[in-house]
């Protein structure tokens, strides 16, 4: 098992572990829900940031995002910013942007310090109808999966590491107990979880919420509210 360390920053959870030969020889781990903003520490902060470059990993894929304190012409430039401390800042984080971020300093050619490695892992709920569809006598599937980049299976954070999904009510009740409800399996394979039931009148403005757990402690939640447009 690795080691590890908890940082808590408002409203995000990290997990700092020592997990060799996966990301990176010491990582921050970042968990959180899709559409929130997002900041990713560097470790070192520069004047001006001008020797900045950070890298992306997906995929065995590399790209580099930053270089020299200016974005790159990349497809989500739009939603990336560089703070004034180095970090990396992304809006509206989705499924699209999980994977491994990589600080790097240069002085003079040289690296400087120590890199640091962010891996960001994004925790989505998706409709299977459109949302035109929902009304009240309708059934919905409500799907909830974890985007992680660990460089193992999700098998691994589940039986070794203790993850879990689960789906809760407002008031933060695990709804396999409820029998209105169906609750898919766990699917460990691909870190996924689903929801489905029969929409009554009261279910208007009802919401629903996905939480991604390591024992008893709560790492990210991410939720789908119910409305009826009409």
């Amino acid at each position: 098992m690795a080691d590890k360390c908890y940082i808590l920053l408002p409203g995000l959870m990290i997990l700092c572990s020592v997990l060799k030969g996966i990301c990176g020889v010491e990582d921050t781990h970042v968990f959180l829900s899709s559409e929130k903003n997002v900041r990713l520490p560097c470790n070192i902060a520069l004047s001006g940031c001008t020797s900045t470059t950070w890298l992306y990993t997906r995929h065995s894929e590399t790209v580099e995002l930053v270089a020299g304190g200016k974005l790159n012409n990349i497809e989500r430039r739009e939603r990336l910013s560089l703070g004034s401390d180095c970090s990396l800042n992304i809006m509206n984080a989705t499924k699209v942007d999980y994977g491994c971020y990589n600080c790097q300093q240069y002085v003079n050619g040289e690296r400087e310090g120590i890199d640091a490695s962010v891996c960001l892992h994004v925790l989505n709920v998706s409709l299977s109808s459109p949302q035109t569809e929902i009304r009240a006598g309708r059934s919905v599937t409500l799907s909830c999966q974890l985007y992680y980049y660990y460089g193992v299976s999700c098998d691994y954070l589940v039986s070794i590491e203790g993850y879990q999904l689960m789906w809760v009510n407002q008031a933060g009740v695990n709804l396999t107990t409820d029998s209105r409800y169906q609750i898919s399996d766990f699917t460990s394979s691909h870190c996924n979880i689903s929801l489905t039931t029969k929409l009554l009148n009261e279910d208007h403005n009802r919401e629903w919420r996905c939480q991604l757990t390591q024992g008893n402690q709560l790492k990210t939640s991410a939720s789908f509210t119910v409305n009826y447009s009409g």
